[in-house]
C-alpha cells in the first residue's frame, strides 16, 4: 500500500490542477501579477501554477499552500475565502445544508479535476470546499506550472 501524498487522506484523489495541501486560503488582490511578484519576493513563497491574469497558486515554505485571485476593485478584505480539500464533497455539502448553511453555489464539477460547493458561514466568511475528481494536466485546461 503506497502512503497517501504530504496534506492528503488516503481517500483523496492526487490532482496536478490544485495544490497538494487540505486548507488553502484564497486572498483577493487587485493586481494578480504584482501581489505574486511581492509575495514571492518579500515572503520567500514560490509561484506553482499561473491561471490566465486572474488567478494563481502559489507554494508557501513547509508544505502549505495560497492562492491569489482577481478581487478586481473591491474594497481590501473582499473575495478573500477558505478552500478546504475534502474526500466526499456530495456527503460534506449534505451536512452543511442540514445544519443550515447559505449555500452560495451548489456542488458542480469542473474541467480542471475539481468537484467544488461554497458556502457563508454564520459571520459571513466565504468558504469552498473541493474534491478531487480527476488528475487533470493543468495545461489541458489553461494553466501554466511555474515550477
Amino acid at each position: 500500500m503506497t502512503a497517501a501524498p504530504r496534506g492528503q487522506s488516503a481517500a483523496m484523489l492526487p490532482n496536478r490542477s490544485i495544490p497538494d495541501a487540505v486548507v488553502i486560503p484564497e486572498l483577493a488582490y487587485r493586481d494578480v501579477g504584482e501581489a505574486v511578484a511581492w509575495l514571492c519576493a518579500a515572503l520567500g513563497l514560490s509561484e506553482r501554477l499561473r491561471i490566465g491574469e486572474h488567478r494563481a497558486q502559489l507554494n508557501v515554505p513547509g508544505g502549505a499552500a495560497l492562492v491569489v485571485t482577481d478581487g478586481g476593485s473591491a474594497p481590501a478584505g473582499d473575495g478573500h475565502r477558505v478552500m478546504v480539500r475534502v474526500a466526499d464533497l456530495d456527503a460534506h455539502h449534505r451536512r452543511a445544508v442540514a445544519h443550515g448553511a447559505k449555500i452560495l453555489s451548489p456542488p458542480t464539477d469542473y474541467p480542471y479535476g475539481e468537484r467544488q460547493y461554497s458556502l457563508a458561514d454564520p459571520a459571513g466568511h466565504r468558504w469552498v470546499f473541493s474534491q478531487s475528481i480527476a488528475d487533470v494536466d493543468p495545461a489541458a485546461w489553461g494553466g501554466k506550472l511555474q515550477a
